[in-house]
């Protein structure tokens, strides 16, 4: 214990001496630490600075650089301004040596304009004189006689442009005619319709004048049960073997005529009976009309038509118009058209359809109002009819405008089935009519004598006075006459309008 108590002192100094050393090697390095941080940091700042100093001697040349390059344009600049301004002052020394000279020159025209205004009017003043003196020797003022002037003038022109107009007509009129003779005829010959005229019969015929008692029934209730249901008139005279049907319906009147053939036939006439047969012959005529009408468009080559109105052209069967049959003259229009609109290059299927359809108002015009023109027009329109096709119906008597090429043939080939020979015929009383009414039309005009219609009312020859009309005014009268007929008239075909003009000199020998 005493011998280890002699060694603590010295292990204590031994380790303070140990700690010293560590406190003083630990300062050390710490202090070196610093020094080598500083270095780092001095060095750090020592580039520093020489790259501020590199960048700042970099700036100040491209300073330099600046400067230099903005004396050098400012000196550029300098010189251009001194070229401009030595430019524009050479200019302003030109343009003041114009101004002084259009100066003089305006001075100059000054002068002239003085002397031609003087001048102007001493030409004024001479004219004001010359023209009082002409007046005075005239005896009439500038107005009258600028009147005077303007109707010779216009009397000279007038005369001028009717015998212009009569020659150009007459050149027009002869080579028209004889395109349009050949045209009619080619198409007249390959239609070669064989039909000319058809009326639908309302007479049926009676084996015995018993029938007719049979007909009239006890009382009368046979007929009276027959015209009640057939909506007809049957007309029981003193006509040998025959009675008449009549009805202002033609389809009426037919089913009314095959229902009375056929009770006359079967020998049953009573009022049930009666019932029966008209029932009966009402379907078949609707069937009937619906055929027509589709054999009419297929004869005619007009696809695509609606069923009502191929039904409604079939009606056209029972109608006649101047003893022609409509349905027949609706399939000759058809291909007459067909043929004119090949010829001429337009559209064929418009034609044929427009003139097989142009009188399909005639199935109705009867019970509605209204012309069959726009009547039949309406009636395409509402079921599809192409545009075109509906105006060549409604234009067909230049009740609207014809808008195409194939409205004025449908119009052509419908006055040529309806002129050509034996295709109508009229009665007597109508007749004497229009050709009166012919008459009157052309005695309305002043300076007529005599009028008178001949060739079955298709031309109208007038003599009028030569005293009130002269040659040219004969001319005009003529188209004033056939415009007059065509506003005021319904005819079929076209009328030809002869103004005759005879100046007779008479003198006596004495």
């Amino acid at each position: 214990m005493n011998g280890l108590g002699n060694y603590v002192p010295i292990i204590i100094g031994d380790v303070v001496a140990i700690a010293i050393a560590i406190y003083f090697i630990s300062r050390a390095l710490k202090i070196n630490f610093k020094k080598e941080q500083q270095i780092k940091a001095d060095s750090t700042i020592i580039a520093a600075n020489e790259k501020s100093k590199t960048i700042e001697l970099e700036a100040r040349d491209k300073a330099l650089k600046i400067l230099q390059q903005s004396e050098s344009e400012a000196s550029r600049l300098r010189a251009e301004h001194s070229t401009e301004e030595e430019r524009l002052q050479r200019r302003r020394v030109d343009l003041d040596g114009k101004v002084e000279r259009l100066e003089q020159r305006e001075q100059a025209l000054s002068k002239r304009q003085s002397v031609l205004d003087r001048r102007a009017n001493d030409v004024e003043k001479m004219y004001t004189d010359q023209m009082e003196e002409l007046q005075k020797i005239a005896k009439m003022t500038i107005d009258e006689a600028r009147g005077q002037l303007l109707a010779e003038t216009e009397k000279d022109s007038r005369n001028d442009m009717a015998r212009i107009i009569r020659q150009i007509e007459a050149e027009a009129r002869a080579e028209g005619e004889k395109r349009a003779r050949e045209l009619i005829a080619d198409a007249i010959q390959r239609v070669a319709s064989d039909h000319v005229a058809e009326v639908t019969s309302s007479i049926v015929t009676l084996p015995n004048e018993e029938m007719k008692g049979r007909i009239v029934g006890r009382n009368g209730r046979n007929i009276r049960a027959f015209e009640q249901a057939a909506g007809v008139d049957v007309i029981v005279d003193d006509t040998p073997e025959s009675v008449t049907v009549s009805c202002f319906d033609a389809v009426r009147r037919e089913i009314g005529r095959r229902a009375l053939a056929r009770l006359i036939l079967d020998g049953r006439i009573h009022p049930a009976h009666i019932e029966k047969v008209l029932g009966e012959e009402q379907r078949q005529i609707d069937k009937d009309i619906e055929e027509a009408g589709e054999q009419a468009a297929y004869d005619s080559g007009v696809a695509g038509l609606h069923t009502e109105v191929t039904r409604m052209l079939g009606r056209l069967k029972y109608r006649t118009s101047y003893g022609q049959n409509q349905l027949a003259h609706a399939v000759e229009v058809s291909k007459l058209a067909a043929v004119i609109a090949a010829e001429l290059r337009a559209n064929v299927e418009v034609a044929k359809a427009g003139g097989l359809l142009h009188d399909l108002g005639k199935a109705m015009d009867h019970n509605t109002e209204g012309t069959h023109a726009m009547i039949g027009a309406e009636y395409a329109k509402r079921y599809g009819v192409n545009a075109k096709v509906v105006n060549t119906i409604a234009s067909h008597h230049h009740e609207i405008e014809q808008e195409s090429v194939e409205s004025v043939i449908v119009e052509a080939a419908d006055a040529i089935s309806g002129a050509r020979p034996g295709a109508r015929r009229e009665d007597l009383e109508k007749y004497i009519k229009r050709l009166r009414a012919l008459e009157e039309v052309a005695n309305s005009f002043k300076g007529v004598s005599q009028s008178y219609a001949i060739q079955a009312g298709r031309e109208v020859r007038i003599i009028v006075r030569p005293e009130e009309i002269d040659d040219l005014a004969s001319a005009r009268l003529a188209k004033d006459i056939a415009k007059q007929i065509e506003e005021t008239m319904q005819y079929p075909g076209q009328i030809k309008v002869t103004v005759i003009r005879e100046t007779r000199a008479m003198e006596f020998a004495k």
